[in-house]
């Protein structure tokens, strides 16, 4: 036998070495942790539809009978206009100038006695309320009729803000058919007692009309979460008279 080695049993195998004590715990944390993170996203995968069709079904219920066509839309003293793509030559998008559009006939037809065009000025050289205002009034609309919200950012603030700083109680909401279920929900849930009117005229855009409807269910979910948190807008600022003075002109 040679010098050094150790005695075998007959019929016995070399034993392996049992690897360290932390070696094994590490591997099976690692284990455990897989089996966490697939559980998670397990969760997570089916979570997402529920949340889409729940936010889906709160958004129809809740603008349910408060959505109106043009002709027949109750009056109301303001007309909400919410913002969209504006061109950067100052141009409103035509998804924009249909919303325009749509509020400057309630004013021609007295449905309304203001409007109040709301959209995002986050940036000096980007204005989509200073662009909505100047495409009412270069079509006739008296510029002391045109109040311009520089803050709202999404559908949210604009309603909210509408309220908390422009005092709006009542309006009509104008914006495109496949929004306009969302913002009257929004808007009546922080205070508003709204009703709305949607576009169509700008269905002939095919592929972004699409794309917009598709938007909807998950935006849906962030107005859930922002109505059921009751956050603040971005900016909120101090109470604005522009709304006051507007209709008692």
């Amino acid at each position: 036998m040679p010098s050094g080695s150790s005695p075998q049993s007959p019929g016995s195998s070399p034993q392996s070495p049992m690897p360290p004590r932390s070696g094994r715990l590490r591997r099976a944390g690692v284990r455990r942790w897989g089996c966490r993170a697939g559980v998670g996203l397990l969760v997570g995968l089916l979570l997402v539809p529920v949340a889409v069709v729940g936010s889906g079904f709160w958004v129809r219920r809740s603008a349910e009978e408060h959505v109106y066509p043009l002709a027949e839309v109750p009056a109301a003293p303001v007309a909400l206009v919410l913002g969209a793509q504006v061109y950067p030559d100052g141009t409103p998008s035509p998804f924009l100038a249909a919303r325009l559009s749509l509020a400057r006939e309630l004013l021609g037809a007295g449905k309304v006695r203001a409007i109040l065009v709301s959209g995002d000025h986050g940036r000096w050289e980007y204005d989509e309320p200073g662009a909505m205002r100047r495409w009412l009034v270069e079509r006739g609309v008296p510029d002391r009729k045109v109040v311009q919200d520089h803050a709202g950012f999404d559908t949210y603030d604009s309603c909210s803000r509408a309220r908390r700083v422009f005092g709006v109680d009542r309006a009509i909401v104008v914006t495109q058919s496949f929004h306009i279920d969302r913002a009257v929900a929004v808007c009546r849930r922080v205070g508003v007692d709204a009703v709305g009117v949607g576009d169509e005229s700008v269905r002939r855009f095919e592929r972004a009309w699409r794309w917009g409807g598709f938007r909807e269910r998950f935006a849906a979910v962030k107005a859930v979460v922002d109505v059921v948190s009751g956050r603040d807008p971005v900016f909120l600022g101090p109470a604005e008279p522009g709304v006051r003075e507007a209709l008692r002109d």
